[in-house]
């Protein structure tokens, strides 16, 4: 793999009750329930494609029923597991806004919430990469300056991602033309029908091979990895997004690979209070039958155990996971100081959080401003990377 990630990324008690999951079936040692729920991105996104590809491995190994479920932006992707109504989401960096109580969910009702990494996936291609149109002036993150850019109600997690991006080009919102969007697929027709110039996917999202086909194509934008300065102003925000090689990529021909940015796509998260034989059992086989659903969909291969940054996760491993992994010796003394440090940081958010609600302002808008400070000030007291101190 071409890749320049290297280490860089490296709670409802009583879940299973609710989702109906008592009946369970073994094999070779493994424990899954029955039936499985997942959480994902719309059909059509790589993220849904590799879970009903791994899903079939599990049906025919296990007899496991997995129910995937579409949601189309952050929170309806993660309410599902909050409430108990499904064991994980397999989506993408909204797993770190919910950690960290950022943008959707430093609102009301919401705040920090405990939730643990199974595994994740670093692939060939790229999480989350910017297109323009094949036979636009645009060719640096710089050109899209005025352009028409997508914010896609509900997609906390990917209006961020465009965010960082725009800060490796010193851009900020205020520098595009912000056309609001209802849903990724509209995002995605906005785009071929001319009404957006610059869109956002992983680079080896299935749809666009619809957008590569359209009448004016797409190419992306790359982002030189030996501009310093740039690139550590994406990675002062998000350090899960880290320098990257694409190799693979839909819709067009990237040659010996394209400088992006990439994050972990899709991780599979789910709460602290998830089974662990049942996350030691999905990990398990997932590493175990990685060969039998590798070739099911686009960027499989980012599931092999060797991709994994153990050693510096941003969100703590599932204990079921964390089992498996000394399992198999891959655990080391780093990574359990960093696991236990990214417990203290979730735990320090849901405290400050606690104290914060007890006595917060009615107002919507002052409450979120309030707790923008308080988060912002909890980490720093701690020594903590705050990373967005204003959304």
């Amino acid at each position: 793999m071409t890749n320049k990630m290297g280490k860089g990324i490296g709670l409802v008690a009583g879940a299973v009750a609710a989702l109906g999951l008592a009946s369970s079936v073994q094999a070779d040692e493994i424990n899954l329930p029955s039936t499985l729920i997942w959480s994902a991105y719309p059909t059509g996104t790589t993220g849904y494609g590799q879970a009903v590809g791994i899903g079939n491995v599990l049906q025919n190994r296990y007899g496991v029923n997995l129910r995937v479920v579409p949601g189309r932006n952050d929170v309806s992707r993660m309410e599902p597991l909050r409430r108990g109504r499904a064991n994980f989401v397999f989506g993408g960096s909204e797993a770190m806004s919910v950690q960290e109580g950022l943008r959707d969910f430093g609102v009301r009702g919401w705040g920090p919430q405990p939730i643990r990494v199974g595994l994740w996936n670093l692939s060939d291609a790229c999480s989350f990469a910017l297109q323009v149109h094949a036979d636009s002036d645009m060719h640096t993150i710089e050109d899209i300056k005025g352009k028409r850019v997508p914010f896609v109600q509900g997609a906390a997690a990917p209006n961020a991602g465009f965010e960082y991006l725009m800060r490796y080009g010193n851009l900020t919102w205020d520098d595009v033309q912000v056309v609001e969007i209802g849903g990724y697929m509209g995002m995605v027709e906005a785009f071929i029908d001319n009404r957006l110039d610059v869109k956002w996917n992983s680079c080896d999202a299935a749809v666009l091979h619809r957008v590569a086909n359209a009448p004016r194509g797409f190419r992306f934008i790359e982002f030189p990895h030996d501009n310093e300065e740039a690139v550590a102003r994406v990675s002062e925000e998000a350090p899960w997004f880290v320098p990257h090689v694409a190799t693979k990529a839909v819709g067009v021909d990237v040659g010996d690979g394209i400088e992006v940015f990439s994050s972990p796509y899709p991780l599979m998260t789910t709460l602290v209070t998830e089974p662990e034989d049942t996350v030691y059992g999905l990990v398990r086989a997932m590493h175990q039958h990685h060969d039998e659903y590798i070739d099911s969909a686009p960027g499989q291969e980012g599931w092999a155990m060797e991709r994994q940054a153990i050693e510096t996760s941003f969100v703590p491993f599932h204990d079921g996971a964390i089992r498996y992994f000394k399992e198999i010796g891959v655990w080391t003394e780093e990574a359990q100081r960093n696991h236990e440090q990214q417990v203290r940081r979730q735990q320090l958010l849901m405290e400050a959080w606690e104290n914060y609600v007890a006595d917060a302002p009615r107002d919507e808008q002052a409450f979120a401003e309030g707790w923008m400070e308080v988060r912002y000030n909890t980490l720093v007291e701690n020594d903590m990377i705050p990373l967005s101190r204003r959304w």
